[in-house]
C-alpha cells in the first residue's frame, strides 16, 4: 500500500512538473526596469537591444511603467516606426501603467508619443514567435530578422527563462526516474 501512495505522489509531480513546463503567458517589462521606456543614453542602451535577448510568444504581454504627463506609447504600424509617425497609430496609450497582450505572431512595432523622442531612439519592436514554438523545448529557434530601414535586428539568443522551465521539467523527470 505504501507503494502505491508512493507512485501516486511522483503521478502528481510529473503532473505538476508538466504543467509548469507548459507555463502560462509571461508579462515583460519593457527594458527589464521600470523605469526604461525612456529616450536611450547610447546606441547600446536601446529597447530593440533588450527584445533581441528575449523570446515573446502568443500570449505574452508588454508591460511599461512611464510618467503620463510626459509620455505615452504608440503602437503603430512598421512605416510609421520607420519615420517615427505618431499621427496615425493603431493604439494609444497614456495611464502611466500600459499591459499590452501579444496576441498573433510577427512584429509589433512600438513608439513613444512624446515630441521629438522617437527620432531620438525611444522606440521598440517585438518578434513574436508562432505557436509551433512551445516553451517546454527550452530553446526555440530565433526568428526572422524584421525588414526595418532603420537598425538590422539581429535574431535573439535563447533566453534564461526558456531554459528554466524545460531545465526544471528534466530535472523533476530525472529525479523521478531514480527514485523509481
Amino acid at each position: 500500500m505504501a507503494g502505491s501512495s508512493r507512485t501516486d505522489a511522483y503521478s502528481v509531480l510529473v503532473l505538476v512538473c508538466l504543467f509548469l513546463s507548459f507555463s502560462e503567458a509571461r508579462d515583460h517589462l519593457v527594458g527589464g526596469r521600470s523605469d526604461d521606456w525612456r529616450i536611450p543614453s547610447s546606441e547600446s542602451d536601446a529597447l530593440n537591444h533588450w527584445a533581441q535577448k528575449s523570446r515573446f510568444l502568443i500570449g505574452d504581454s508588454l508591460v511599461w511603467e512611464y510618467d503620463a504627463s510626459k509620455d505615452s506609447v504608440l503602437q503603430v504600424t512598421k512605416r510609421d516606426y520607420v519615420t517615427c509617425n505618431t499621427s496615425s497609430p493603431i493604439e494609444t496609450y497614456t495611464g502611466g501603467s500600459t499591459k499590452v497582450k501579444l496576441e498573433h505572431s510577427g512584429p509589433y512595432y512600438f513608439i513613444s508619443g512624446a515630441e521629438g523622442h522617437c527620432k531620438k531612439g525611444q522606440k521598440l519592436i517585438v518578434v513574436v514567435l508562432s505557436e509551433k514554438h512551445h516553451r517546454i523545448t527550452g530553446v526555440s529557434p530565433a526568428p526572422s530578422p524584421v525588414e526595418t530601414e532603420g537598425p538590422a535586428i539581429a535574431p535573439a539568443p535563447p533566453s534564461a527563462a526558456g531554459r528554466l522551465s524545460g531545465g526544471f521539467f528534466m530535472l523533476a523527470l530525472g529525479v523521478l526516474l531514480v527514485v523509481i
